[in-house]
């Protein structure tokens, strides 16, 4: 039962912080103006090819983010600290001004109306999977549980998380059209915001998480002193 609810509990964590970051609804309506030149094929099979990258981008940053940055000699404590800082920052950025961020996803994927092959760059990195997705991962990693025989079931559920949200891209993304036609800009917007506010607070825990460590470790070496 506790390996079930540690599972559980580290897939709601990460689907909620990973689909609110990479928003594959806003996203959608952009990828249908970029891809309005191509055949409705073209398009589905463009979608599941961002599909496929943005899963590998996200378990790639899940699975040896913190332990590259934690090569550095940065402690687990930091990196919790550090990652729901920025997991703060780029929800208030969602959350504040949401239409800055669809001009600057728009900059950013505008180049594959241009180009052939770019299901990687430009529309997987950095339009669906960017360095923002990139963080929020390496953010939810940190937040790993510290025993052992949690850490399985956890890293099962925020990668069963992270292949979710790579599904709801290729899905929003293969019909665009009827998502920008359901939905349109101002519902996207309202979404957005909603789920930013979510975001928001994942990052707030993350962060009081890491000073809960950091605390207790200064406990620790002052009893220990």
């Amino acid at each position: 039962m506790e390996v079930w609810n540690t599972t559980i509990g580290g897939f709601l964590l990460a689907f909620t912080a990973l689909v609110s970051i990479v928003n594959p609804i806003g996203g959608a309506l952009i990828y249908n103006e970029v891809t309005a030149g191509r055949t409705h094929a073209e398009r589905v099979a463009l979608a599941r090819q961002i599909g496929v990258y943005a899963a590998i981008v996200m378990l790639a940053a899940l699975w040896a983010g913190a332990s590259v940055i934690g090569f550095f000699g940065i402690t687990l404590a930091a990196l919790r600290i550090a990652g729901g800082l920025v997991v703060m920052v780029r929800a208030w950025e969602l959350l504040s001004s949401p239409q800055d961020n669809e001009d600057r996803k728009q900059a950013q994927a505008a180049p594959a109306t241009l180009s052939g092959d770019i299901a990687f760059f430009r529309l997987t990195m950095p339009f669906t999977t960017g360095p923002g997705a990139i963080s929020v991962a390496i953010a939810l990693s940190s937040s790993r549980p510290t025993g052992s025989a949690d850490m399985v079931p956890f890293f099962a559920g925020v990668s069963l998380a992270a292949l979710a949200v790579a599904l709801l891209v290729a899905i929003a993304y293969s019909f665009a059209d009827r998502v920008v036609s359901l939905l349109g800009p101002a519902r996207s917007r309202v979404l957005t915001r909603l789920a930013a506010f979510l975001l928001l607070c994942i990052g707030t825990q993350i962060l009081l998480n890491g000073l809960d460590d950091a605390v207790a470790s200064m406990l620790a070496r002052h009893m220990r002193g």
